[in-house]
């Protein structure tokens, strides 16, 4: 129950992060590449993913949970664009950052096509380790083909922002 509310607490303090970040801290940077670590996490079926599976894409790793609204917004948009820049070597990573039962819920009535992974406790503390030192949500890092992260993004990331980082990326 301790834990329960706790987490409960840290999702409020975060919600909170989330929707201001994008007005408290600039839009996406570019940042001197650093390597993307190892890591593996489950998806719903509970079937262990490595990051590795997706070597050689541009990763748009995006960090999120369905009590987040800007989370929330963002995800049509990066549907969009897994639909349309996959065949060029794009590919989506989205990571839960709460339980299996809400994400279960939330993409039965979205249709993700993209990889949803179950972070939980780990994911949070893996997002921090990925640079995510305000504990913003939604946090989402672009990945070139060589597995360097080259951008960090606190806060609800645009279609527009996105495209401005990963265009470069395609050629």
């Amino acid at each position: 129950m301790k834990q329960t509310a706790l987490i409960i607490i840290i999702a409020f303090i975060a919600l909170g992060f989330g929707m201001t970040a994008r007005h408290v801290f600039p839009p996406a940077e570019k940042i001197s590449p650093s390597a993307l670590p190892e890591f593996n996490l489950p998806d719903l079926s509970g079937h262990q993913h490595t990051i590795s599976e997706w070597q050689g894409k541009v990763l748009v790793i995006n960090f999120w949970a369905t009590w987040c609204p800007p989370c929330r917004k963002e995800i049509p948009d990066f549907i969009a664009l897994q639909q349309q820049y996959a065949d060029k070597g794009v590919q989506f990573i989205g990571i839960a950052l709460e339980d299996k039962e809400p994400v279960s819920e939330y993409i039965a009535t979205t249709k993700v096509n993209y990889p949803i992974l179950l972070g939980g406790d780990n994911g949070i503390a893996l997002a921090h380790q990925l640079g995510n030192t305000v504990d913003a949500v939604p946090y989402t890092l672009i990945v070139n083909r060589q597995g360097q992260i080259i951008n960090r993004h606190p806060g609800e990331f645009s279609k527009e922002q996105i495209l401005d980082v990963i265009t470069p990326l395609l050629n």
